[in-house]
C-alpha cells in the first residue's frame, strides 16, 4: 500500500483533483470557466455572434464586442447577463463582466 492511500484508501481521480484544487485555491478558478462555454447559451444567438467571452480571472469575465454601440448595449444588459451566467453555479460566480471593443471591430 502506498503512502499516499493510507488511511484513506484510494480515491477517484475527479475527487483526488478536485481536492487538489481546493488546497491550493484553484477551484473557483476553474469552475468560473464554465461561463466561458456557457455564454452562448446564457446570452443567445444573436449577441453571441457580437460578442465573445476571452477570459475569467478572479471572478471577472472579459467579453470582446464587434463594435461600441453593441457594447453600450451589453452594458445596459449586464446586470441580467451576470444573473443568468451565474444560475445554479453555487460558489463558481462571476461577479462583474469587463466588455472591450475588439480590435477587429
Amino acid at each position: 500500500m502506498s503512502a499516499d492511500e493510507g488511511a484513506h484508501g484510494p480515491r477517484p481521480l475527479g475527487e483526488a483533483l478536485g481536492a487538489f484544487l481546493k488546497k491550493h485555491g484553484l477551484d473557483a478558478e476553474v469552475r468560473g470557466q464554465t461561463a466561458l462555454a456557457r455564454w452562448d447559451e446564457v446570452v443567445g444567438e444573436r449577441i453571441a455572434q457580437v460578442a465573445r467571452p476571452t477570459g475569467v480571472a478572479r471572478g471577472v469575465l472579459f467579453v470582446e464586442v464587434r463594435s461600441s454601440a453593441w457594447m453600450n448595449e451589453l452594458t445596459l444588459m449586464r446586470r441580467d447577463i451576470l444573473a443568468r451566467l451565474n444560475a445554479g453555479e453555487g460558489e463558481a460566480r462571476i461577479e462583474r463582466i469587463v466588455f472591450r471593443l475588439a480590435e477587429d471591430g
